[in-house]
């Protein structure tokens, strides 16, 4: 059971803004090195060393080196659920200076990017109410989804690989994430990062260099209609 001291110590670790900035840059879930992550928290090399051993103590982080270079990483998706959960809760009593904040701003970053290893936005919300509208995914509790017979047959016909997604037995399978800009919930968990990989690996849909923006192709959007009977 998680005990008030240990609620309160990660709380405090998440709510820093230095290390809420390298948190939220880290959503993209790709691996960072030190210096970037410094560069987005706006702090010295060694003020970020300081945050992110303490992070990764906590793990909230994972670390490698390679190289001359150590890399950073959201240590699971239970970390990116609370951070996308948080950014939710922030959006419904934010202040004026921080409801102006480029991240809440900014278009495309609403309408498609990536939420650790899966779909958020509004095109994460159209796939999973494409699924649950058709029976193929159901709520299972208050933080979890079902995939229903139906379900397992779409996922075979559009290519998710179940197989991978169920061997992935360290996470949840199919979760409800809350989604910071639509207040709904999205899939997370391995079934959720797999549906993003179909959408990857198919050229639906292609990771911009930087940052947690992800650009919907033309092939993405026929995708979604013809597959998913959505369109956005």
């Amino acid at each position: 059971m998680t005990t008030v001291n240990a609620l309160s110590e990660v709380a405090a670790l998440m709510g820093d803004p230095a290390r809420a900035a390298m948190l939220s840059l880290l959503m993209d879930g790709r691996a960072h090195t030190a210096s970037d992550l410094a560069l987005a928290a706006g702090v010295t090399a060694q003020t970020a060393s300081g945050h992110l051993g303490r992070m990764t103590e906590a793990n909230l982080l994972a670390a490698r080196a390679q190289g001359r270079n150590r890399f950073y990483r959201l240590a699971s998706g239970d970390v990116a659920h609370a951070i996308e959960s948080l950014m939710a809760l922030a959006g419904t009593r934010a202040p004026p200076a921080s409801q102006s904040a480029a991240w809440r701003r900014d278009p495309d970053l609403r309408f498609c990017r990536t939420c650790y290893d899966h779909l958020a936005g509004q095109v994460g919300i159209a796939v999973t109410d494409s699924l649950t509208q058709h029976g193929h995914l159901e709520p299972k509790g208050s933080h979890d989804w079902k995939l229903t017979p139906s379900g397992e047959l779409f996922c075979a016909r559009v290519g998710v690989d179940l197989g991978s997604a169920r061997q992935a037995t360290t996470r949840h399978f199919a979760r409800q994430c809350l989604d910071w800009s639509e207040r709904r919930p999205h899939i997370s968990g391995a079934l959720g990062s797999a549906i993003a990989d179909t959408f990857f690996k198919k050229g639906w849909a292609e990771k911009l260099r930087r940052g947690r923006t992800v650009r919907l192709t033309d092939s993405g959007r026929r995708a979604l209609a013809r597959d998913f009977g959505a369109a956005v």
